[in-house]
């Protein structure tokens, strides 16, 4: 029997020494003093070390030095007879790699029961510990992402709730969890969630699907969703997965991306249209400009005929400057560079100096033209010209559109502090679509091929700058298409006053005679040039042709001209120069010298001035101009000796 019982005892102690040989946890027995006893081979995949390697040495052979304290208060508890269960802690392997391990530690015991070590039991837990590191990670991310990212089951119900979509939707975490995703959707997008659900039971993943949802406060909001499906331990799909970004800033960024590009179009467009009209327009007036020429070429006998077309080419090339003027002065307008030379001045002679382009135009049309003013004089603070070139526009405008026949009214009438002066026809009217456009650039109501009369658009908004400069507004109304046109302006007025208004001229002034004037031309447009002087000596002055700066100099010196007309854009010497040279002589020092140019801006103007000008005139410039600026800056002047 004692046999028997030393054999199953010696089996029994074989089979738990194979256990723990085999076993996939590292099982090692220490004495008291922390003296290795065993050494499974368990223990040998874990910390790298042999059976031979280890046994014998102390067990701070895989302690890591930070943790030396451990082993001593574990050796305390095992003398104690404690048990220590599941501690996790780190030991260090052969090859210097921290382990996250698992230790059970249970005393070990002699025959008389007395404890004389401890089995130890350590499991690696560094991969759950990773995944628990990684899963905890992963949380702080998502709670801390400026997107909204949700969870929720296939059957739409949310699971989770981060903080991101507590900022996005409003709804903190525990009044969305349990709750409906439809919760955040609008009532006509339902289907999407049916049409999402089902792509996730098929195990899709949806990218970047870009939506609208509603906040709680019952905001759209644009949003941008990446849906992934959610498996559980067995590949199954369980759920899904949100991030929902608001996309709100992009779209409405988008928006106005496609706003602007949409107005470049039309702005192009409108260019382009602008470009062949402003060509047709210009080609008009050329065409008359050109039979002219030739009927007086071939009637040069007919004095009728040579009359008729004369007065058909001036007509045309007033148009012509009236194009060139209006395309300039906008410019000026809305760049800010118009200046106003106020004066105090009288509505009637605003009107009247109107009137006189207009009525010829408005008679040849064949249109009856109504004014009314107040009886009582009407005094404004502005610039007689600029203003009655308001008017005109109106005017010419209402003449433009309004059939033969038809009737044209400029009424005033002052009302208080103001005068409003209302320009009223019965011509093809404004179509309500157009009212609020009517006084934009290149604007035109009717560009129609049939009516050849359009325009460049930019009197209105012509007409609207040099009124706004003035103080005042203009409106513009219609009852509809075919019902005539209103066009309403209001200025401020000044207090009445007996005297005269300041800065008047005599209208009964005289023009001066004066003896055979000595006059240089410059200009090196040839033809500019020898016509101009062709006009001034068929009313007897006595003209020499310069066609650069430096013949300019050197005709004057030889010359000695009471007058130059200087071009400023010349070859070798350019107007301003050869001024400059010609005031350093003595001889030049009483010359009147004009500045005779197409360059008309502001800067211009004070360039020749600077440079010793005593005026400055516009080409094409009108003989009664040229002789107003001679009568005023000459006078009886002798001529130089």
């Amino acid at each position: 029997r004692d046999v028997s019982e030393r054999r199953r005892a010696e089996e029994a102690q074989a089979r738990l020494a194979a256990i723990v040989e085999s076993s996939q946890d590292a099982i090692v027995s220490k004495s008291l003093e922390g003296i290795i006893r065993t050494w499974n081979a368990g223990a040998e995949r874990l910390f790298g070390y042999s059976a031979e390697e280890a046994v014998g040495r102390s067990i701070t052979l895989l302690i890591p030095e930070d943790r030396l304290d451990e082993e001593r208060r574990i050796l305390a508890q095992i003398a104690r007879g404690e048990r220590i269960e599941h501690y996790e802690t780190i030991r260090v392997s052969k090859d210097g790699r921290r382990l996250d391990i698992s230790l059970t530690i249970s005393p070990l015991r002699d025959s008389e029961g007395r404890i004389i070590g401890a089995s130890k039991v350590a499991r690696d837990v560094t991969g759950r510990r990773q995944a628990e590191e990684a899963q905890a990670r992963l949380a702080a991310i998502v709670e801390s992402s400026h997107d909204a990212i949700i969870s929720k089951t296939l059957d739409g119900v949310i699971r989770t709730w981060n903080t991101g979509a507590e900022r996005l939707f409003g709804y903190t975490a525990e009044e969305a969890v349990g709750r409906p995703i439809t919760l955040l959707i609008p009532p006509d997008r339902l289907d999407e969630e049916r049409m999402i659900l089902a792509r996730l039971a098929r195990g899709e993943q949806i990218e970047h699907y870009e939506t609208v949802r509603v906040a709680k406060n019952g905001r759209p909001i644009a949003i941008s969703l990446t849906i992934s499906p959610i498996r559980d331990s067995e590949g199954r799909i369980i759920g899904a997965s949100k991030v929902a970004r608001d996309v709100t800033d992009r779209k409405q960024a988008e928006e106005a991306l496609r706003a602007a590009m949409e107005a470049l179009r039309e702005a192009d467009r409108r260019k382009d249209e602008f470009l062949a009209l402003l060509a047709h327009e210009l080609r008009n007036p050329l065409a008359p400009i050109r039979n002219g020429l030739q009927v007086m070429r071939l009637a040069a006998g007919d004095a009728q005929a040579i009359a008729r077309s004369r007065d058909i080419m001036d007509r045309q090339l007033s148009h012509l400057v009236r194009l060139v003027d209006d395309l300039l002065d906008v410019s000026r307008v809305s760049r800010g560079k118009m200046e106003l030379r106020r004066s105090r001045v009288l509505l009637a002679d605003v009107v009247s100096s109107a009137l006189e382009i207009v009525r010829p135009a408005a008679k040849a049309a064949g249109l009856e033209l109504t004014v009314s003013l107040p009886p009582q004089p009407v005094y404004l603070d502005a610039d007689l010209t600029r203003l009655a070139q308001v008017f005109g526009n109106l005017l010419h405008n209402s003449v433009k559109y309004t059939e033969p026949g038809g009737h044209i009214w400029l009424t005033a009438a002052q009302e208080g502090g103001q005068v409003s002066v209302v320009v009223r026809d019965t011509g093809i009217g404004i179509p309500a679509f157009a009212l609020p456009t009517i006084f934009e650039m290149f604007s035109q109501v009717d560009r129609s091929i049939e009516r050849s009369t359009g325009g460049l658009g930019i009197g209105l908004s012509l007409v609207k700058g040099l009124v706004e400069m003035h103080g005042g507004t203009v409106e513009a109304a219609s009852p509809g298409e075919g019902q005539g046109s209103t066009f309403t302006v209001r200025l401020p007025v000044l207090r009445d006053r007996a005297e005269a208004p300041l800065g008047a001229q005599d209208e009964a002034k005289t023009e001066a005679t004066q003896e055979k004037r000595r006059i240089l031309v410059v200009d090196d447009n040839v033809d500019a040039a020898n016509s101009l002087a062709m006009m001034l000596e068929v009313l007897g002055d006595e003209v020499r042709t310069a066609h650069d700066g430096a013949e300019a100099v050197e005709l004057a010196e030889q010359f000695r001209p009471q007058v130059v007309l200087m071009d400023i854009g010349m070859p070798k010497l350019n107007g301003y120069e050869a001024t400059r040279r010609i005031r350093e002589e003595p001889w030049g020092r009483t010359m009147v010298i004009i500045a005779l140019t197409g360059w008309s801006q502001e800067v211009d103007r004070v360039k020749s001035k600077e440079a010793g000008c005593d005026g400055h005139l516009v080409k094409p410039v009108h003989l009664s101009d040229l002789e107003n600026l001679l009568a005023d800056l000459q006078g009886p002047a002798p001529r130089p000796g």
